[in-house]
């Protein structure tokens, strides 16, 4: 996405220190570029400074500048967090459209906001004070994450077919025994593999290095004969029909058609949750979760504790160690 084009400079100066500095994807400053011009575009129909019948989508606002986002107010910040709420679209490219973001999503876009403000007072010093630094964030539902159990796992693998049956299997078999991110395993090189182990590029461009066990090692090494096959002019390891790099999407379809093949409920479980498996049976079976946040590649250590909340023996064995147990009138 080119926001260059659209943003005003105090929205590309924003994005250039996260894209540069910060070390952040281009996918995520693209989302704090789409963020913040809704935000901008809410407070300029908000304002009264475009015509109230404007659609909000068609807003310019390559005419936003310090003084504009310096009167912000929180008032005004609720006021857009409870149009999201109500009247914000879910889905812009859904035929049939559902009205109201949940809160995971409303949170994303405060914290884009939030971040914006404290880089203007912190970071380029153009602000003295941030008006958004009483701002809460929506409470968010605290949910387990979701995973297929070892059984599951083992249906799943056992199910793969089709005539991308090698590639498919090597994909599946790295995300449930490596727990890498979609992400990651799309941008996966030939020249990442290395032996017993692959180096793997994160978010914000961190390097880790994630080593192979003996099933994954075979399933890369089944696939690279497959591979070596196809004559295709890209370093990418996993490639499309089309021998491009495979996308993002058809990874998110080729676990929903296996998902489904197995006879699991595809509905249910998602690319993502693949990587809450690998994260789950790893702690079920003593890896310890300083160990699990490395191989995750987790920057903080309480992302990847609520997998220790998700099959905890230790409160299992403490509910059974109650004398009343196993008492019956």
């Amino acid at each position: 996405m080119d926001y260059r084009s659209d943003a005003p400079k105090i929205l590309r100066d924003f994005l250039a220190y996260h894209e540069t500095i910060k070390g952040h994807s281009s996918r995520t400053v693209d989302e704090y570029f789409l963020d913040m011009r809704t935000f901008f575009r809410f407070l300029k129909l908000h304002r009264g400074l475009v015509p109230r019948a404007s659609e909000l989508d068609g807003i310019d606002i390559s005419d936003v500048d310090l003084d504009f986002a310096a009167k912000v107010t929180l008032s005004e910040v609720y006021e857009y967090l409870s149009f999201l709420s109500r009247d914000r679209v879910r889905n812009q490219r859904s035929r049939d459209a559902e009205y109201g973001l949940g809160a995971p999503a409303r949170a994303r876009k405060i914290a884009s906001i939030k971040s914006f403000y404290k880089y203007l007072t912190v970071k380029a010093k153009l602000l003295e004070e941030n008006p958004v630094q009483d701002l809460d964030s929506p409470k968010l539902p605290q949910r387990l994450p979701r995973y297929l159990s070892l059984e599951e796992s083992q249906q799943l693998l056992s199910a793969v077919g089709g005539a991308n049956r090698a590639r498919d299997y090597c994909i599946l078999c790295i995300f449930l025994n490596c727990g890498l991110r979609i992400s990651e395993i799309v941008g996966l090189n030939l020249s990442d593999l290395r032996g017993d182990n692959i180096r793997v590029v994160g978010k914000g461009n961190k390097e880790r290095v994630v080593y192979l066990n003996d099933a994954t090692a075979a399933a890369i090494n089944d696939y690279l004969l497959v591979r070596k096959g196809i004559l295709a002019d890209t370093r990418a390891l996993f490639l499309s029909n089309r021998k491009t790099r495979i996308s993002r999407e058809m990874v998110h379809a080729l676990v929903k058609k296996h998902l489904s093949a197995a006879g699991l409920d595809a509905s249910k479980y998602s690319a993502h949750k693949l990587r809450h498996t690998a994260a789950t049976l790893m702690l079920q079976n003593g890896v310890d979760v300083r160990t699990l946040q490395e191989l995750l590649g987790h920057e903080h250590l309480n992302t990847t504790q609520i997998y220790t909340h998700v099959d905890n023996s230790e409160l299992r064995g403490a509910a059974s160690a109650n004398p009343l147990g196993k008492f019956k009138p």
